[in-house]
């Protein structure tokens, strides 16, 4: 018999034993491995560039992150319409007060998101105290590292608040972020009170500025006055003429009336002459011709032909008196802008109207926990199949 023969019995006693043990080995395999299994088939980039990421974010935004409060105003920088001052304050202030309506809206937008405002507010340690509350989480507190120094603090300060100015309606809201309601709306309103400061700062220059100027063209003007009212003056006291033209009427007037004499006395003398050659009054009217005729020379070199005649006076006298009357006009046109002036000066040029008033927040706005944890798979994922891509091409480079 062969060595190699088996009874049928023994054979199936034999191969039985061996068949359960191979199901049960293959079963516990199955049962044991899946995860392994699914484990092995994570690639080490895919599990760097989404499973850690997600996994950081999921513990971040679910147990880390502190809730973030935010209030809200509206605001407008309204300028009042005046009539631009004149003369001088016109030129150095221009139209528009220091020219306000065209800056102030920047400057309060400005100084909002300042140093200065952020000094003024942490005057007493306010803003260390709110951005290290006890609620808030190590991650997000100011004071991170232990000590915190002045731009420490203004970066953080510049992240929590922020201002969107509206072009066409000149509306700029304000928005503050803090750990608590009370501190996000406690920011807002301090930051619109030193807004409206900064405001009544610019008034109050800007109307110290108008009614100066308004008063230095007063002053220059009153000063033109005195010298060209001496100057006249002196000019009459050497001259010895009050007003070349009405002199020259007064003048004329004489010689007028002279000469009207003059030809009445020459008709009687020719009439004597005609009738009564031998009248004795003929000697006499004669020398009243020539009284008559020296007097209207005498007079009519007093208006011209010599160099003291009010002629030549004349023109010296129009430039000064031009010169008065002109100074005189400016004195009055002067008046008139500083009286404008301190009228202006009365009122608020330009003032910070709150359209909505800081809202104190009931709900926290940030951090939206949700969308942070699927914005990090989202980015994961992209920047895994990017890198997967790269890696590719690379590899079938090389080969």
């Amino acid at each position: 018999m062969p060595s190699d023969f088996h009874p049928a019995g023994q054979e199936e006693q034999s191969g039985k034993p061996m068949l359960l043990s191979h199901i049960k080995s293959t079963d516990r395999t199955e049962r044991v491995h899946p995860v392994r299994r699914i484990l092995s088939r994570i690639s080490p980039l895919f599990a760097l560039t989404v499973l850690l990421p997600t996994a950081l974010a999921v513990v971040y935004f679910g147990f880390l992150a502190s809730d973030v409060y935010v209030s809200e105003s509206k605001y407008i920088v309204r300028t009042q319409g005046k009539q631009a001052p004149s003369g001088l304050a016109s030129l150095l202030v221009g139209g528009d007060v220091a020219g306000l309506s065209g800056s102030a809206i920047s400057a309060v937008a400005e100084y909002a998101a300042s140093r200065d405002a952020m000094t003024a507010l942490n005057d007493r340690g306010q803003l260390n105290q709110m951005y290290n509350r006890p609620e808030v989480t190590w991650f997000d507190r100011l004071q991170l590292f232990g000590a915190t120094k002045r731009e420490d603090l203004y970066s953080f300060f510049s992240k929590h608040v922020s201002l969107n100015q509206d072009n066409q309606t000149s509306i700029t809201t304000l928005v503050v972020k803090a750990y608590r309601p009370e501190d996000a709306r406690w920011i807002n309103e301090r930051l619109l009170t030193l807004g409206e400061g900064l405001v009544n700062r610019l008034n109050d220059r800007s109307r110290i500025d108008l009614v100066r100027y308004a008063q230095q063209e007063v002053k220059d003007a009153k000063e033109q006055v005195r010298v060209t009212a001496l100057a006249l003056a002196q000019y009459r006291n050497e001259h010895a003429v009050i007003d070349p033209e009405k002199q020259a009427g007064v003048s004329l007037q004489m010689i007028s009336k002279l000469q009207d004499d003059l030809i009445a006395t020459r008709t009687q003398v020719m009439q004597i002459r005609a009738f009564a050659p031998n009248n004795p009054q003929l000697p006499v009217l004669q020398a009243r011709i020539a009284s008559l005729t020296k007097e209207m020379k005498i007079e009519t070199g007093k208006l011209t032909g010599t160099s003291g005649s009010l002629a030549a006076k004349t023109a010296d006298y129009t430039r000064l008196a031009l010169d008065s009357e002109y100074a005189e006009k400016l004195l009055a046109n002067a008046l008139v802008s500083l009286q404008s002036a301190n009228n202006d000066a009365r009122r608020q040029q330009v003032y910070v109207e709150r359209i909505v008033q800081p809202n104190l927040p009931d709900k926290a706005h940030e951090p939206r926990r949700l969308r942070g944890i699927l914005s990090v798979l989202v980015l994961g994922l992209v920047a895994w199949g990017v890198l997967k891509m790269l890696f590719s091409a690379m590899l079938e480079h090389n080969a």
